[in-house]
């Protein structure tokens, strides 16, 4: 499975760019699922020295992405290369359920 997670107030509550404190259990989730074998992205608007920081703290927080900001190479290859990060799991503090959209629009 490949799971794409954003960082700030998902990984880390932040005030950007300021990181503040871990989201721990969206942490141990991230971890067991890596220790399962399943493809974790780091997918973040963060850019430069912000993203550099961002990792190093997941770094910290025992957190090792396969990619960051970057699609799978056999996806690229079977679709070529997309601005849109491919997963089967995104994990957001933006998320909207489709089915929840539905559900208000009965």
């Amino acid at each position: 499975m490949i799971i794409a997670v954003d960082f700030d107030n998902t990984l880390a509550f932040t005030d950007y760019p300021d990181i503040r404190a871990p989201n721990q259990p969206v942490i141990d989730y991230i971890k067991a699922r890596k220790l399962a074998g399943d493809t974790i992205i780091l997918y973040t608007c963060r850019h430069g020295k912000e993203l550099a920081d961002a990792v190093e703290w997941c770094r910290q927080q025992g957190i090792e992405f396969n990619y960051i900001n970057e699609n799978v190479p056999e996806l690229i290859e079977m679709y070529g290369d997309s601005r849109k990060i491919s997963a089967d799991v995104y994990i957001d503090d933006r998320n909207v359920l489709i089915s929840d959209v539905m559900k208000e629009m009965e």
